[in-house]
């Protein structure tokens, strides 16, 4: 089995510190494409001792942290948000990118009013995966109840998508960035890679992708895409 990698620099686009946190897991565990959830341990202890040795390692170099977990930050334990807490302050770090799931939106305000008190600004990205709400729920298994995307970014500052599976098109996937893009500060596109998750990837349509779509967006400041899980430097 690989090495769980926990922490790394993202040195082009938007420059921050990244790392990836274990906590309870995803409570949702529905989605059709994802077994992310598998990191997790109900262990709060071992938890601990597995983000402090990550979060140890972040240097405040850019200000700038991004925290990813199996899930959504309300299901990280507070011991571990709060030494998040406690690098922001000893490294001078002043925003702090977070993970939401849609049906946590109602977590978000709180943990920003949190982070505000120590000075910290948050930016909170939610999985949309795609605008197609009928997509979205009948192939992808979301549980995402919105269809608006400008209601549907409401807390939200920042969407990830979700591309190279069955039935997408050039045109869907041109179509989901740029309503990412006018909806939310940042979009983050992942590309599908098989897992253990039922949902399965289309390589016709990744190629696609790489033809067609990441010319138009490889330059963008604004776009995060990973054509790999990993391209971020954290993970397995």
């Amino acid at each position: 089995m690989l090495e769980m990698q926990r922490y790394s620099v993202i040195k082009d686009k938007n420059p921050r510190e990244i790392v990836l946190l274990r906590g309870r897991g995803c409570r949702y565990k529905r989605c059709a494409f994802c077994d992310y959830h598998d990191d997790a341990s109900a262990n709060e202890t071992e938890n601990l001792q597995i983000n402090k040795q990550a979060l140890d390692s972040v240097t405040g170099e850019y200000g700038v942290l991004e925290v990813i977990n199996s899930g959504s930050f309300c299901e990280l334990e507070d011991s571990t948000l709060r030494l998040v807490e406690e690098v922001c302050a000893t490294k001078a770090i002043g925003t702090v990118h977070f993970e939401c799931h849609w049906l946590y939106r109602h977590y978000v305000p709180a943990l920003r009013e949190r982070f505000a008190k120590i000075g910290v600004a948050l930016k909170i990205k939610t999985g949309v995966e795609t605008f197609d709400a009928d997509y979205r729920e009948r192939v992808m298994l979301k549980g995402i109840r919105e269809t608006s995307p400008e209601r549907l970014s409401e807390g939200f500052d920042e969407c990830c998508l979700l591309f190279g599976l069955p039935e997408q098109t050039v045109e869907s996937m041109i179509a989901d960035v740029e309503t990412g893009l006018r909806y939310f500060s940042r979009v983050c596109v992942n590309i599908m890679v098989e897992n253990s998750a039922p949902l399965k990837p289309d390589l016709a349509v990744r190629e696609l992708f790489i033809k067609e779509v990441y010319p138009k967006y490889k330059d963008n400041l604004r776009v995060d895409i990973l054509l790999h899980n990993t391209d971020f430097g954290v993970g397995a």
